[in-house]
């Protein structure tokens, strides 16, 4: 259930009432985990996987009744942005033209009376804050474009001068960028605090690969494979498959390994230590680009055009688990899995994946199928980049729907949803996760992402109401049957 999917006032999911109640809903259905997807902040298209930063938090999740109650803002001030008219869906150009208006407002009442909290949160996350808030306020200088299209050299470069410069002509904005991230984790620590009191736990996803607009490349670009002009050289991607005929050039900066190498892989060392200041387990987007990975070269325009290339292997998965002894990890093993993938995944023994959604071909003899499932693996029905149950119903042909009906025995009484649900939580798998949508019988409208595709994803959103009492009994009752509890 993505943050942003919560049934809030003005326009988006935050870590408010909303996200309370929602904890409220997983423990009366006996749910011990709350998968997110990536909450950081989100650049153009909206998409959760392609922040500004590793680290920082969403300043759209902030909530701002909460805000209101400590004074730092009014009740006149919250009503008077256009926020969007449609419940269902999220209008982020309007919530982007809104938003950060209302934040400062209470960054100016706030700033004086809070200094010494702001500042012990500024000390504490020195590591990454001060970078990201001093990109995000050059980014404002230049009108918002990319780094890469500074037209100042030196701070495009990031050259130490001009990170001073920068930071002295810019303070009041470093500042509130500062304070804005301040709100977002005093919020987050409250949450999931809360949670915690009440048995739930948090999964979230951290991408591999971070955007090219980010603090993270910007100011640490020899980890990337970047030119003298820090211009990349490849990008990432994956190749033709049988869902995208050019394949997906995502057109992120790829990592240099054998820098990261040299450096002990002290970037991925803080970047999980930032994913565990969020969450209790994480999943690893993608995880066979670290047996080997996509390249593109910079420009092209396909995914056709690139190349496999070695990834670091069991080499870093090592370096993560000596390094924090208490690491829980999900691998996203989908997509093109080879036996090399597959052994990775072995040696590592972390979970992978299983894919109801994938399973039931009539002809064919799937490792979804849910008697295939292993224990130490998670079983979904889909994730944010399958079709809802209702919508995957439509999409799929007789012959597998036939053998999918006859396989798990769905009943017209019990419906494809609720028989999903039953089919996953009687797999072997360890663990079972279910889309909010599915549990609801929501149709593909629903759907939050159709891969390969740059506009209306992400959008979705609960109504209010629709985690009732009566769904959760009903999902406790499947969940107890199947000694979930």
């Amino acid at each position: 259930m993505p943050m942003s999917a919560l049934p809030a006032k003005y326009g988006i999911g935050t870590m408010g009432r909303c996200a309370y109640q929602f904890v409220d809903f997983l423990k009366a259905a006996g749910q011990k985990y709350w998968q997110l997807l990536p909450i950081g902040p989100t650049s153009y298209g909206d998409s959760p996987y392609a922040s500004f930063s590793s680290f920082a938090g969403n300043p759209y999740f902030i909530d701002l009744d909460l805000l209101a109650k400590e004074g730092l803002l009014k009740r006149a001030e919250l009503n008077r942005p256009d926020w969007g008219d449609d419940p269902a869906r999220v209008d982020y150009g309007k919530i982007y033209r809104s938003r950060f208006g209302i934040l400062r407002l209470a960054f100016e009442r706030g700033r004086e009376c809070l200094a010494e909290e702001i500042l012990a949160f500024r000390e504490k996350n020195r590591g990454w804050v001060e970078n990201y808030a001093l990109y995000m306020a050059v980014k404002a200088h230049f009108g918002m474009m990319s780094w890469t299209e500074w037209p100042q050299e030196d701070i495009r470069l990031h050259r130490p001068g001009a990170v001073e410069k920068y930071g002295a002509l810019l303070r009041e904005d470093v500042d509130f960028y500062i304070f804005v991230q301040y709100l977002f984790f005093r919020q987050w620590d409250a949450l999931r605090d809360y949670a915690h009191e009440n048995g739930v736990q948090f999964i979230g996803d951290i991408p591999i690969y971070v955007a090219l607009d980010s603090a993270d490349v910007w100011s640490e670009p020899e980890f990337f494979q970047l030119d003298g002009e820090n211009v990349p050289v490849e990008v990432s991607g994956v190749p033709p498959d049988a869902f995208t005929e050019d394949g997906q050039l995502w057109g992120n900066p790829l990592y240099d390994w054998e820098a990261m190498k040299r450096d002990g892989y002290g970037w991925w060392l803080r970047r999980i230590d930032g994913a565990r200041r969020l969450y209790d387990i994480i999943r690893i987007d993608h995880f066979r680009g670290l047996e080997s990975y996509w390249a593109v070269p910079y420009g092209a325009e396909t995914a056709r055009e690139g190349r496999w290339r070695p990834g670091p292997g069991m080499d870093i998965i090592k370096v993560l688990m000596s390094w924090f002894k208490d690491l829980n990890l999900i691998a996203e093993d989908l997509g093109y899995v080879t036996p090399q993938v597959k052994k990775l995944l072995a040696d590592s023994g972390l979970p992978g994946m299983r894919i109801l959604e994938f399973a039931f071909d009539a002809h064919g003899e799937s490792d979804y199928l849910p008697h295939r499932c292993a224990p130490n693996s998670v079983c979904y029905i889909g994730t944010h980049d399958n079709d809802t149950v209702m919508g995957w119903v439509e999409a799929t042909g007789r012959e597998d729907l036939r053998f999918a009906r006859r396989y798990m025995h769905i009943t017209e009484d019990e419906g494809w949803c609720w028989g999903l649900v039953r089919t996953g939580m009687a797999t072997p798998s360890d663990l079972f996760v279910v889309q909010m949508q599915d549990l609801l019988e929501l149709p593909a409208s629903c759907r939050m992402n159709t891969p390969g595709t740059s506009g209306g994803n992400w959008q979705w959103r609960m109504l209010p109401g629709a985690g009732s009492k009566k769904l959760a009994k009903k999902l406790r009752e499947y969940t107890e049957t199947y000694r979930r509890i």
